[in-house]
């Protein structure tokens, strides 16, 4: 007599929303569950300043892909003086364009797509990572602290950028896109560190659309009142509970103070009133899509699209946790704890990176 199928241990969540399809400018998804850009310092160094996507990088994407699934990638320099930290990637040179066409195939060959999101630093970038040169801002207004190459800030403020600069930033940005798509990336995202809030063009779209920044909360208006060509597809955003609560100088402490009780999962628990979602219902009117990050769970991503406050959810650090992420969720699947200390770097740097276990039938393997 065959045994009794256990019940899952949660929930299943497959009928839900959550895995509803949903069509996203030209491409079609199987479930609104995106993998979040997520800084992990494994890149393999080329040249000084030049870093490119490892051996590892290729099998930690292509774990985490899924049919008809998105990823965000980690915050990707657009050119050499761009970064701000140590081990990540690039998008700027011949062998670098490599290594993420191999993290792309990765990803599509399991049917998933996978979009790059792309920086600039600015004052965040210490001098020791720019080659000696002075880092670019809005002013010279240095952050409080050091980085996190043990660095006072104060000891190279950043200089003003000057028209001429800018220009070149701007130029880099829409290189950079063209290149994420020379390089196989379904889509581009621009990442803007200040307001936690990023937008992505299409590949059909006008590539020009990668340059229209959003440089403060105040332009959601106006992104939806831009002519269709030039619009985002989507924005995506933080909710108010760490980027907004910290300025810059606590959010260094806490990304080098990462440990139990403290840092940036302390931050996460804190209860503060503000919502994003008025900004939903403004960029709605413009037909551009919601993707909302921070603090997500089983218990509260399908209650959030319910309610029509985004039209997807990005989770983090339990994609870290968990390569098979949406499986598990869709199923009722019990989900691995992630180890914090190994967010930013290991050793051996496979270590919380590549080795967290896929459930197996009635294990985790």
């Amino acid at each position: 007599m065959p045994s009794a199928i256990s019940p899952p241990a949660f929930s299943p969540l497959k009928d839900t929303v959550l895995f509803k399809p949903w069509k996203l400018g030209n491409i079609t998804l199987e479930h609104k569950l995106v993998q979040a850009p997520l800084t992990r310092m494994r890149c393999s160094k080329n040249d000084e300043g030049i870093n490119i996507p490892s051996d590892l990088m290729v099998e930690y994407y292509g774990q985490r892909a899924s049919k008809g699934g998105l990823q965000l990638t980690e915050a990707t320099d657009i050119s050499r003086y761009a970064s701000g930290y140590p081990g990540v990637p690039g998008l700027f040179s011949e062998e670098q364009l490599a290594g993420w066409k191999r993290v792309t195939d990765a990803v599509h060959a399991k049917g998933g797509y996978i979009f790059c999101q792309i920086w600039h630093t600015g004052r965040a970038s210490p001098a020791g990572l720019l080659g000696g040169r002075q880092p670019l801002s809005a002013s010279n207004t240095p952050i409080a602290g050091k980085a996190l190459d043990g660095t006072d800030f104060s000891a190279t403020p950043p200089k003003p950028m000057t028209t001429e600069e800018i220009a070149e930033v701007v130029a880099d940005f829409g290189k950079a896109a063209q290149n994420a798509i020379d390089a196989g990336f379904d889509g581009v995202e621009v990442h803007g560190e200040l307001i936690s809030v990023d937008i992505f063009c299409s590949k059909s779209d006008s590539i020009l659309g990668a340059n229209g920044y959003l440089l403060d909360q105040f332009l959601c208006e106006q992104l939806a009142a831009l002519p269709q060509q030039h619009r985002p597809v989507y924005v995506h955003s933080v909710e108010p509970r760490f980027d907004e609560v910290l300025d810059e100088k606590a959010k260094m402490d806490a990304l080098s103070a990462y440990g139990p009780g403290k840092g940036v999962e302390a931050e996460a628990t804190r209860k503060i009133g503000h919502s994003l979602t008025p900004f939903r219902r403004i960029l709605s009117k413009g037909d551009i899509q919601f993707f909302a990050a921070g603090a997500y769970t089983r218990d509260n991503a399908v209650p959030k699209l319910e309610a029509d406050d985004a039209d997807a959810i990005v989770m983090g650090r339990w994609f870290i946790a968990n390569p098979d992420l949406p499986r598990r969720l869709a199923e009722g699947l019990p989900l691995n704890k992630y180890d914090r200390d190994t967010f930013y770097g290991a050793t051996p740097p496979q270590k919380g990176y590549t080795d967290y276990p896929f459930f197996v039938g009635g294990a985790e393997e």
